[in-house]
C-alpha cells in the first residue's frame, strides 16, 4: 500500500507533492489517506498514514512537520533547535501557524488543505523551501507575500529566484462567497474584475437573491506572488478543483468539516 501522490517538478534537489485520498488506513469521510490529526480522525490511523508517507518518501517520521493552522498569517522557521524540543514543545511551536519554512535537508514542511489553496515554494539559489496555507482569509492578508518576506529575512531569498507549485483547491466556479467577503477583497485592492464572477444560486427560493459572488483564489494568490516579484512563468498551477473531484482529493465543502485533509509537502533531498 502506498499513498497516491501528485508531485510537482520544481527542479533538482527538492520534492514537492500533494496527497490524494487513496492508499491509506483511514475510513469513512477520512478514507483513506488522511495525515491530519486536527480534523477528528482516529489517531492510530493518522499515525499509520504519516508513517506510510514517510516510508514512501524516504523521510524520518519526526522530520515531517505539520502545523496546526488557524487561517492566520503566522510563518514559522524550522531549524535544528526545533528538533531538540520535546514533542509537546514542538506542538506548541506549531500552534496557530499557517506557513512553515526550512533550509534543512530531509525536513518536510507541510500544510493541510481541503479546498483552501496550498502553495509550495522553492528557493534554488539559497536552498530553502516553504509550505503555505492560503484560505480566503490568508489570501486576503496576502500570506504568500508574507512567506516570501520571511524567507528573505531568514535565508536571503529573492522572489525572482523562487519556483512555486500551487496545488489542488476550490475553483472559481465552486467557491461561492457572501457579499461581505467580496467587499473585503475589493477594499484590500484585489483585481475583482479578473478574479470574481456572479453565478446563479442553485435551487434558490422565490424572492431570494438569484446570484452569488464566486472568487478565484488560484488567481488571487498567483497575482500576490507576481506582485511580490515572482515571474509568472515560475508559478505552476495544478488547476485541480477539490470540490469537483472529491473522489481524488478531500473537499470540506463536499464532505463536511469532519473529513480528511490533503497533505501538501516540500523538502530538500540533499
Amino acid at each position: 500500500m502506498e499513498p497516491e501522490l501528485l508531485e510537482y517538478d520544481l527542479g533538482r534537489g527538492v520534492r514537492a507533492f500533494s496527497t490524494g485520498r487513496a492508499g491509506g488506513h483511514s475510513t469513512g469521510a477520512y478514507a483513506s489517506f488522511n495525515a491530519n490529526a486536527y480534523c477528528g480522525d482516529d489517531a492510530c490511523a493518522v499515525r499509520m498514514n504519516r508513517e506510510l508517507l514517510c516510508r514512501t518518501m524516504g523521510l524520518e517520521p519526526a522530520r515531517l512537520v505539520m502545523p496546526h493552522q488557524v487561517h492566520g498569517v503566522e510563518v514559522r522557521r524550522i531549524d535544528e533547535a526545533f528538533f531538540l524540543l520535546s514533542e509537546e514543545e514542538r506542538k506548541s511551536v506549531l500552534e496557530g501557524v499557517d506557513a512553515v519554512m526550512t533550509d534543512l535537508p530531509c525536513v518536510c514542511v507541510s500544510v493541510s488543505t481541503a479546498d483552501c489553496i496550498p502553495i509550495l515554494i522553492y528557493d534554488a539559489r539559497h536552498h530553502a523551501v516553504a509550505a503555505v496555507h492560503a484560505g480566503w482569509r490568508g489570501t486576503l492578508q496576502r500570506i504568500p507575500e508574507l512567506a516570501l518576506r520571511a524567507m528573505c529575512d531568514a535565508y536571503g531569498t529573492k522572489a525572482a529566484d523562487v519556483r512555486v507549485a500551487v496545488g489542488p483547491g476550490i475553483s472559481l466556479e465552486a467557491f461561492e462567497v457572501g457579499d461581505e467577503v467580496f467587499e473585503a477583497f475589493r477594499e484590500a485592492g484585489f483585481p475583482m474584475q479578473a478574479m470574481s464572477r456572479r453565478f446563479p444560486v442553485a435551487g434558490n427560493t422565490v424572492g431570494a437573491s438569484t446570484e452569488k459572488w464566486h472568487l478565484d483564489l488560484w488567481r488571487a494568490n498567483r497575482d500576490v506572488l507576481v506582485a511580490a516579484g515572482v515571474p509568472g512563468a515560475q508559478i505552476h498551477l495544478s488547476g485541480i478543483c477539490t470540490y469537483r473531484h472529491p473522489e481524488r482529493f478531500f473537499s470540506a465543502r463536499r464532505l463536511g468539516i469532519r473529513s480528511g485533509r490533503i497533505l501538501n509537502g516540500i523538502f530538500l533531498t540533499e
